[in-house]
């Protein structure tokens, strides 16, 4: 069947299934938690400092604290993408008697202030920072892998000029990689249980495919149809190319203007020109019969393609927000760098059905009714 154009749409901005009808629909019907509640505890920060530590000697990163709190205008709080439709929660500090307040905002994500960061901290070229980032999005469809509460791993390393290239890219991915399947081995030798027969190991190597060439293999259909078909052949894939409009005029997803690199022109290996320099990490969720988004990633924007994402997106006006002035005058340094969804990942590698089984969150009466249906016991 092939897709309408408001389908296309309505899939760009990605999270949330949409309605608890279909929620309850396809969460699994035969689902037992291979861990216990305490074991389960135990098993979320052994994982966690696993990933943590093997993240940093992988990228040569160090951990670094990370704001909850911004101020508005700075310009550097994540509104994720380009439509205005998720935007951050707003805290005025009134401060000696209102004498001398702060507007802020809470963090949607760290992805701009860690740019800033490696100028703050003086990382030099190939050296970097990784975060334990807590964030809130109120905007988001909570279903069994949304939360408005948001942790990740957010890292970022500073590059050379010669960097910005799709290997680059790769090479990155690929270490990111071993990270996860070196924590999958991990939780299965600390907890037996989560060897289980049904839901087999991470894949050693995860496969590449551009955005322009799933929509070549699927292009009656929206983007999530097109990422769940692939990944059933495909446990494990890299998408490149996130923002840019593709052959059928909508971009995979939508992605903001002003950190990730979607513009690059690049060559697909048909010898095609596609366009970015990002992308996503998913996989097949076996437990719970879907696509699973890990991580965000890319090479970020430098002066010349932020200001050109910044004119296709309408938002010219953004360039005098200190974060963007930085870039335009080249004073902050290039980089790249990503976010891994703490919870998701967690959720994978422990087979959980539901985010809330590694992360207290709130979550409304009717998606905890559904979920005591199919034996899912969310954190409160």
């Amino acid at each position: 069947m092939r897709a309408t154009l408001a389908d296309k749409r309505a899939d760009l901005a990605g999270p949330g299934i949409g309605n608890y009808t279909d929620i309850e629909r396809v969460l699994p019907k035969d689902y037992t938690p291979l861990l216990s509640p305490l074991e389960t505890q135990k098993a979320i920060f052994a994982v966690k400092r696993y990933i943590e530590d093997k993240l940093c000697r992988e990228l040569n990163l160090i951990m670094t604290t990370v704001p909850l709190i911004v101020d508005s205008e700075s310009g550097i709080n994540d509104f994720l993408d380009r439509d205005g439709s998720r935007t951050p929660i707003q805290v005025h500090i009134s401060n000696d008697r209102n004498q001398h307040p702060v507007d802020a905002e809470i963090v949607q994500a760290a992805t701009k202030w860690k740019r800033m960061a490696l100028k703050q901290f003086g990382c030099q070229v190939g050296e970097g920072i990784c975060t334990d980032m807590r964030a809130i999005r109120k905007d988001y469809f909570l279903d069994h892998d949304h939360s408005c509460y948001v942790d990740q791993w957010d890292w970022e390393r500073v590059i050379r000029p010669e960097d910005r290239n799709l290997d680059f890219l790769k090479t990155i991915v690929r270490s990111i990689w071993r990270v996860l399947t070196g924590a999958d081995r991990f939780a299965r030798q600390l907890f037996p249980a989560l060897g289980n027969a049904k839901y087999p190991a991470l894949p050693e190597e995860i496969e590449f495919i551009h955005a322009e060439e799933l929509l070549e293999m699927y292009p009656g259909l929206p983007r999530k149809q097109r990422e769940t078909l692939l990944l059933q052949k495909h446990p494990a894939v890299f998408i490149i190319g996130i923002g840019w409009p593709l052959k059928d005029g909508f971009p995979h997803e939508m992605r903001a203007a002003d950190y990730d690199d979607w513009v690059t022109p690049t060559t697909m290996p048909n010898g095609e020109t596609a366009h970015g320099l990002n992308g996503d990490i998913l996989v097949w969720n076996p437990v719970t019969g879907r696509r699973h988004e890990l991580s965000s990633m890319g090479i970020r924007v430098n002066a010349e393609t932020l200001k050109q994402q910044l004119a296709m997106s309408n938002q010219l006006n953004l360039i005098d927000f200190p974060y963007h002035k930085g870039i335009i005058k080249n004073e902050i340094p290039l980089s790249i760098g990503g976010g891994i969804g703490q919870g998701r990942t967690l959720m994978l590698l422990l087979k959980k059905a539901h985010l809330g089984e590694v992360t207290v969150s709130v979550w409304p009466k009717i998606l905890k009714e559904i979920c005591e249906k199919h034996n899912i016991h969310v954190l409160e």
